[in-house]
């Protein structure tokens, strides 16, 4: 009877530990007993551990070596198949010490970073404005060896399965839209180019704040010949003579609130308002729209007419 030999507990978990090795850490002891147990019968051999299930008090236990180490993926009262055990794996692979944002990313005021360090050098592959396109990205250049050649113009996001449209320029990757489907996305790339090439010019001239595109503001001309596409429509001419105080106030909203404000007719439901929008589709998608058209209503640019029809003032 080994009782708890080769287990540590530390303050919220329990690690398996063996000649100074780390093999395991699970949140229970029943758990370190288990995966101890099935270590000692394998000779803690790891390499003898691929994915493998094991039927337990009538519940399936899931284990599989990740990254050196013995993980319980789960337990199951029915038999789970192999593609959702696969996306378990993935999981931990991606975020194995349960943080905050996962490995490789981090976050800088309001700006999300994918790094990761490469012979002894740091490297930053992207800098986003919303935390899903940079699991995207990371969890895409997780599973492509940190090649970003291996992108393609819209790739499919497995976490809320979306699909993405992407632009790799200089090595670092830029997220132009996201979309509920394939044929969806395809269509848009075009304008999401589009969008992207006037987002730099605005910020280039401070018309609105990216400062995840600063690194593009000297690139407008080589991204213009890339995309065949020009920014800077007569909507976006820096005026000196700005005396309508309407004006004024347009010129200086935040981003999200020009971007609402652009795109809606003089009347519009919020179902079109979320249409025309939908190529900035991220997570909490309608909560964002809702924050930045009631801002929009309390400085007087919009106002609500009923329970579903909104209007341009």
């Amino acid at each position: 009877m080994m009782s708890e030999k080769y287990i540590r507990k530390d303050k919220n978990s329990y690690r398996i530990i063996k000649n100074s090795r780390v093999f395991a850490k699970v949140d229970t002891l029943d758990d370190a007993i288990f995966l101890r147990d099935l270590l000692v019968g394998k000779n803690w051999n790891l390499d003898d551990f691929t994915l493998e299930m094991h039927l337990s008090h009538d519940r399936y236990i899931a284990v599989a070596k990740i990254d050196e180490k013995l993980h319980l993926l789960g337990k199951f009262d029915n038999k789970p198949n192999d593609e959702y055990l696969e996306k378990l794996i993935k999981n931990i692979r991606r975020n194995p010490n349960n943080s905050k944002y996962g490995l490789n990313i981090s976050r800088i005021f309001e700006i999300f970073m994918v790094k990761k360090q490469i012979a002894g050098e740091e490297h930053v592959f992207g800098l986003f404005e919303n935390l899903d396109d940079a699991k995207f990205t990371r969890n895409f250049l997780l599973d492509n060896s940190w090649n970003v050649d291996a992108f393609r113009q819209v790739e499919f996001f497995d976490e809320d399965e979306t699909y993405k449209i992407v632009f790799v320029f200089d090595d670092m990757v830029y997220v132009l839209g996201t979309f509920d489907d394939l044929e969806d996305a395809q269509k848009n790339i075009a304008d999401c180019r589009k969008d992207f090439l006037n987002k730099i010019y605005k910020h280039k001239n401070g018309l609105a704040n990216y400062p995840h595109l600063d690194r593009l503001t000297g690139h407008i001309g080589e991204l213009e010949d890339e995309f065949q596409v020009k920014t800077c429509d007569d909507t976006w001419q820096v005026r000196s003579d700005v005396e309508d105080p309407l004006k004024d106030i347009v010129f200086n909203l935040t981003p999200w609130q020009k971007i609402i404000y652009d795109s809606v007719n003089d009347t519009f439901t919020f179902d079109e308002l979320k249409v025309s929008l939908k190529r900035y589709r991220s997570k909490n998608f309608d909560e964002k729209i809702k924050r930045h058209l009631d801002e929009l209503i309390r400085i007087g640019l919009i106002e609500k007419i009923d329970g579903e029809n909104f209007r341009k003032i």
